[in-house]
C-alpha cells in the first residue's frame, strides 16, 4: 500500500479562510450534463485534477462535458503549499490508462482535452514517457481533438526533454505559479528558472508549438513582481499567460493575503497584452485549463492574423 499523506497532515499552521467577495460565485453542480460526465468518468476510472484540486469551475466546465484529466495517479511527490492534492509514495502506473483517457475524449465529444499529472520525481523521466503514450493514444483515436498537457517541471530529469519532443501536444503548459521570491514558502519542492527554462526549451524544440503558463495571485507577492514574471516568459517566448485568484483549500494550506479585484485583473490583463502574449486570460475564478478549448481557438486566430 502506497503511502498517502494529505496536505492538510503536511502544514502546520492555520490560517482562517476569509469570506469570499461578491464577485466569486461558484455553481452547486446539479445538471444532467454534470451526471452525465461524471458518469463516464467514473466508469473509465479516470481522474481528474477539477475534483483533486477542488477546482471552483468544476460545476461549469462539466455541464460543457469539458474534464481536465490527471495522469499518473493522485499522489504527488511533492507538497506544494497551495495544492489540495496529496502527497506521499505513490503507486504504480496504470498502462491502460493512455488508452482509457483516449475513449473517454471520445465519448464525451471533446474538441480539445487538457491533460495534467501529479510530479513523479520517482520515475526516471518524470512521467514524460507516459505524457507521449497519452498524446498518441489520445491522437489515435480522436484525429480532430487538439492536445494541451500542463506538465510538471521534469526537474532532473535529463532525458524527459528528449521524450517529449516524440510526440508534441499542440499546447504545451507549464505553470509558474508565483513570484521567485515566494517560491521556497509557496513552491519549495520546485525552481523558477528550472521552470522558465523548460518552457524556453520547448519552445526551441517546434517554434509552431503554442507554450503557455500560468500564476495564483493574492498569495503576498506585488505588481512590479508579476510584471516581471510577466518580462521573463515574454523573453521565453511563452505565448498565453494565465492568472487567477488564489483560494486556499483548507486553513492548513498557504494564507491568502488578499483578494485581488476584478479592476485589478482587468490591469494585469492590459499589461499582458501590451507586453506581446497573444492571449491572455485573467480574471478571479481564471484557472490553466479553464475555457481552454475557446481560449486555443482565439490564440490561433491572434497568431494567424499576426502572421508569426
Amino acid at each position: 500500500m502506497s503511502e498517502v499523506r494529505h496536505p492538510e497532515k503536511i502544514f502546520r499552521v492555520s490560517n482562517p479562510i476569509p469570506k469570499k467577495p461578491p464577485w466569486i460565485r461558484v455553481k452547486a453542480p446539479t445538471s444532467k450534463f454534470f451526471k452525465s460526465t461524471d458518469k463516464i468518468l467514473k466508469n473509465k476510472k479516470i481522474i481528474t485534477v477539477c475534483e483533486e484540486a477542488a477546482c471552483p469551475n468544476i460545476s461549469e466546465c462539466w455541464q460543457k462535458k469539458h474534464a481536465t484529466f490527471m495522469i499518473l495517479g493522485d499522489i504527488c511527490t511533492r507538497a506544494c503549499a497551495f495544492c489540495n492534492i496529496k502527497t506521499g509514495k505513490p503507486g504504480f502506473i496504470d498502462k491502460d490508462e493512455p488508452n482509457k483517457i483516449a475513449e473517454a475524449v471520445s465519448e464525451l465529444g471533446l474538441e480539445h482535452v487538457v491533460v495534467t499529472s501529479v510530479d513523479r520525481d520517482d520515475l526516471q523521466d518524470g512521467g514524460a514517457e507516459h505524457f507521449i503514450n497519452v498524446i498518441s493514444s489520445i491522437r489515435k483515436l480522436n484525429s480532430n481533438c487538439t492536445v494541451e498537457v500542463l506538465t510538471p517541471d521534469f526537474h532532473k530529469k535529463s532525458k524527459a526533454l528528449d521524450i517529449l519532443s516524440n510526440e508534441l501536444p499542440d499546447v504545451f503548459n507549464h505553470n509558474l505559479e508565483t513570484v521567485p521570491r515566494l517560491y521556497l514558502k509557496i513552491r519549495p519542492g520546485s525552481r523558477y528558472f528550472v521552470s522558465l527554462k523548460l518552457l524556453s526549451d520547448i519552445k526551441k524544440l517546434n517554434p509552431k508549438i503554442f507554450t503557455k503558463s500560468g500564476l495564483m495571485v493574492g498569495l503576498g507577492e506585488t505588481k512590479d513582481e508579476i510584471y516581471q514574471v510577466m518580462d521573463d516568459l515574454r523573453a521565453a517566448d511563452v505565448d498565453f499567460i494565465t492568472i487567477g485568484q488564489y483560494l486556499p483549500p483548507t486553513p492548513k494550506h498557504a494564507k491568502l493575503e488578499k483578494f485581488i479585484t476584478p479592476n485589478e485583473f482587468n490591469e494585469y490583463k492590459k499589461m499582458a497584452i501590451a507586453k506581446g502574449f497573444l492571449m491572455v486570460a485573467s480574471s478571479p475564478l481564471t484557472r490553466s485549463s479553464y475555457h481552454a478549448s475557446e481560449d486555443f481557438r482565439v490564440m490561433q486566430k491572434n497568431r494567424d492574423s499576426k502572421n508569426i
